[in-house]
């Protein structure tokens, strides 16, 4: 697999690659990870028994669909940017991200109308290529015409000149079809990366596709300890077809940090009970999550989920306490 480019492989042991758009340059580090030198995106090898992640580094890698890449422990921005006395703290807590690389950071047109992607578009001044940015056309825009215009709204209160992945934040009542024809516009101009969508159950999956949408890059839904229907049907679902999923909302806003069984899985390990909520996801195949915080020490403690190494023993006492789905669920969403 070449890098985008130049056609060039990365040196990755056994024989597998890994690239990272829109860069072309390798950093090897000793241990377990390697670097792009352009992004500092970071770059899991195969890993064996505890791993101590570098905090200098970013945060691992899930290939997508294209053979691009995105980073697996994001930041999440519901909410932010939307009260002028926290607006310092929030900037910080995102830069605090970006140096701990937790690349990826997630907003949309709806959050505070705009308010949060001009927040983001501050913290990233001068950092921009330290950053993966996610962004989300709402359903009422996603006309062919309208997401375009969309875009480009989003566009300039970021201040950048394009955007990472763009996702469809839920179905609308525009046809898949028209969404799908101005996604495919907007990368051809060099306005976004890559696609893809949030939301969406098994059966719009399905439509998407036949809608034309196999370059979907990523699924983005609600999904934790305490939300485990897609593991019954939309998970296999996309795992087959190779599109990773973003969990937002990956500790239930907070709701998890009280519960019993998770403090006591975090008890063993010298941990958090969201540490341990984000471990449960990251330990998955094709798994991202975007957690939200709104202070540079919350940050942290996120970023060290990625240090937290779950045993069997831990999910099965997990699992006791927030069994898997016994058949299909409607897909929830917040």
């Amino acid at each position: 697999m070449g890098d985008g480019q130049t056609g060039q492989r990365s040196p990755l042991e056994g024989g597998q690659f890994r690239t990272c758009p829109p860069h072309g340059q390798w950093l090897c580090e000793e241990g377990t990870r390697y670097a792009c030198a352009g992004c500092r995106s970071g770059y899991r090898r195969q890993p064996t028994g505890t791993r101590k992640a570098d905090m200098n580094l970013a945060a691992d890698a899930i290939e997508l669909p294209s053979g691009q890449t995105m980073p697996v422990l994001g930041q999440g921005t519901w909410y932010l940017g939307e009260r002028p006395a926290r607006r310092q703290d929030e900037l910080a807590a995102l830069r605090t991200g970006l140096d701990l690389g937790m690349t990826m950071i997630d907003t949309a047109e709806m959050y505070g109308d705009g308010s949060s992607e001009e927040l983001v578009g501050e913290a990233i001044v001068g950092r921009r290529d330290d950053a993966f940015l996610v962004d989300k056309v709402l359903p009422s825009n996603a006309s062919r015409r309208g997401t375009v215009q969309a875009c480009r709204r989003s566009l300039q209160r970021l201040g950048v000149d394009h955007i990472d992945l763009y996702l469809l934040h839920w179905r609308g009542t525009h046809p898949l079809a028209e969404t799908i024809e101005a996604f495919a516009e907007l990368v051809d101009a060099g306005d976004i990366g890559q696609w893809g969508v949030s939301n969406f159950d098994l059966s719009g999956m399905t439509d998407l596709l036949e809608a034309g949408g196999s370059a979907c890059a990523t699924n983005q839904i609600l999904y934790n300890l305490t939300r485990r229907g897609p593991e019954c049907d939309l998970l296999p679902w996309l795992r087959e077809h190779r599109i990773p999923v973003t969990a937002y909302s990956p500790i239930e806003q907070g709701r998890l940090l009280g519960h019993p069984q998770v403090a006591e899985v975090a008890a063993r390990h010298g941990a958090t009970p969201a540490q341990v909520a984000l471990a449960w996801l990251l330990r998955q195949e094709m798994v991202a999550a975007i957690p939200r915080s709104s202070k540079p020490e919350h940050t942290r403690e996120n970023a060290e989920a990625r240090d937290v190494q779950l045993t069997e023993e831990d999910v099965a006492a997990l699992d006791t306490a927030f069994p898997p789905p016994a058949g299909p669920q409607p897909l929830e969403m917040l």
